[in-house]
């Protein structure tokens, strides 16, 4: 390989480890090139990139851009997987975890989720979690919020999910509420409201019927001159 190409690759690879948030590092030694390809194309459906790489070239490029965690991890057959920003984490780890988990073909070594480091046991319990849009819904369901706080938990990113569940149990803790107590509040209150509509319903149905009467009463014809003098 020319040196010129060594350095274009080197450079790209930079940029690549600079932009990515979150990567896996594997060793895919035992795999073929057809497993290869196969495990690409799912990783694409989670929005992964799988990407074999040269360890002299990606040391160079992890030291320019200033992820130096990755140079331990890069020994032997190396493949990377680069997460796009929108990237389900669990969803890409469970991928490799189960590839990994069939006659030991391939090897986890680590990677790096949203700039903090993991070592192959972070990864294996990251992809013992449920997905984002599971995880997600299961919060919802579970916290009794307002509304903003609630579009805020959808929209907010993996890691800040924690923190977020965190801050509504000290919230919920110091009020003293309660999903249930709030539930209880609900029904009470809308019993309330419907014995409350019912009585307003007794009260003005007798004035409409009154009403009814006396239009009838007014609308009945008076004996003309004409009857009267036949009398």
């Amino acid at each position: 390989m020319l040196k010129k190409d060594k350095e274009r690759i080197v450079t790209e690879l930079a940029e690549r480890l600079g932009a990515a948030e979150s990567l896996i590092v594997t060793d895919y030694r035992g795999l073929s090139v057809t497993e290869i390809d196969n495990l690409r194309t799912k990783l694409l459906e989670q929005g992964v990139r799988y990407t074999v790489v040269k360890n002299t070239l990606t040391k160079r490029a992890a030291e320019q851009a200033g992820a130096s965690e990755l140079v331990e991890l890069l020994d032997g057959p190396t493949a990377i997987a680069f997460l796009d920003t929108d990237a389900d984490p669990p969803a890409a780890a469970k991928v490799l975890n189960d590839v990994a988990n069939v006659g030991r073909v391939l090897v986890i070594r680590g990677g790096i989720l949203q700039g903090k480091q993991m070592t192959e046991a972070d990864v294996k319990s990251l992809a013992a979690l449920p997905g984002a849009d599971v995880l997600r819904a299961q919060l919802a369901g579970a916290l009794v919020g307002p509304l903003t706080m609630v579009v805020g938990l959808f929209n907010a990113p993996l890691r800040d999910l924690v923190g977020v569940i965190d801050a509504r149990i000290r919230q919920l803790d110091e009020q003293g509420d309660s999903p249930a107590a709030e539930t209880d509040t609900d029904a009470t209150a809308g019993e309330a409201e419907r014995e409350g509509a019912a009585e307003d319903q007794a009260e003005i149905t007798p004035a409409s019927e009154a009403a009814t009467d006396e239009e009838e009463t007014e609308a009945s014809p008076e004996p003309d001159a004409a009857d009267e003098k036949e009398e």
